[in-house]
């Protein structure tokens, strides 16, 4: 089984440039042709939220128009550029947005022949805000699904990082940190949690939690800029666009890949034709 994640794609209106720089669309759109050029190719990708970068109607009319090139099914979360109504309107077919009452969140089985991994998308926007919260409610919806998917393998995808980047900026913005520890507490009663994975830092990181491993992963345009101070200033790079590749066998567990959009050099062969390798 492979998932693809990609996360933060920021699409705004057609012919706008996000911070009047990064044409987020154009990225989009060669990040889904590299997407449905790999070889295997991915059962689903799962999109970790900021999908638009200003909630609007317009703007989900775009990344609707951008991924009906996808040849991949793929699956939305929101994150705190989106809007849950304007998301839910632009993609009134997709039912499993409005399974979750007031928020976008849902749980469905990927892999061959519906499995053999159960991905649970969890909401953790609040409107008006850009850090992110998990209600008693959203844990209590997370405890059941968690509980009914037991013994299935299971990756838990949320937009916020509910851990310390070590940004200074985004650890401002993070998942707050009492709904986090109620978070990492409820994972760690589900041994098969395998990963949980989200977005919002546009950078590629892991982490020990409850009990498993967090991870982020980088945009399909423009990154974070990495500066570990603690005053670090809100500043992005435009460093190689990439997402992330998770392999799933029951043998071996969730293995997780960072590949990049664009083309390299290569590949050249260690070894000549007839075995010695290549000094």
């Amino acid at each position: 089984m492979l998932l693809a994640q990609i996360s933060d794609l920021h699409i705004k209106r057609p012919g706008a440039l996000a911070y009047r720089r990064v044409d987020t669309a154009a990225y989009l759109a060669r990040c889904i042709e590299r997407l449905n050029a790999l070889d295997p190719r991915p059962d689903a990708v799962v999109m970790t939220g900021d999908l638009v970068d200003q909630g609007e109607p317009e703007q989900y009319a775009h990344l609707k128009s951008l991924l009906a090139t996808l040849e991949i099914p793929y699956y939305l979360l929101v994150g705190n550029h989106d809007d849950r109504e304007a998301l839910r309107d632009a993609f009134s077919e997709r039912e499993e947005l409005r399974t979750g009452g007031e928020f976008v969140q849902y749980a469905v089985d990927i892999g061959p022949k519906r499995g053999p991994l159960r991905l649970i998308a969890l909401d953790s926007m609040v409107p008006g805000e850009s850090a992110g919260l998990l209600c008693d409610v959203r844990l209590a919806w997370l405890e059941e699904q968690l509980d009914a998917a037991r013994g299935k393998p299971v990756i838990v995808a949320l937009h916020h990082p509910p851990f310390v980047t070590g940004i200074g900026h985004m650890d401002a913005l993070r998942l707050e940190p009492t709904s986090a520890d109620k978070f990492a507490a409820l994972v760690a009663r589900h041994p098969n949690v395998e990963r949980v994975i989200c977005g919002h830092v546009h950078r590629p990181m892991f982490v020990r939690f409850g009990g498993t491993i967090a991870s982020a992963v980088p945009a399909p345009a423009h990154q974070v800029a990495l500066d570990l101070r603690d005053d670090a200033p809100s500043a992005f790079m435009m460093e190689p666009p990439a997402f992330a590749l998770h392999r799933y066998d029951s043998v071996n567990g969730l293995i997780t890949h960072h590949a990049y959009v664009d083309a390299a050099d290569g590949p050249y062969p260690f070894y000549e034709p007839e075995g010695t390798l290549i000094d």
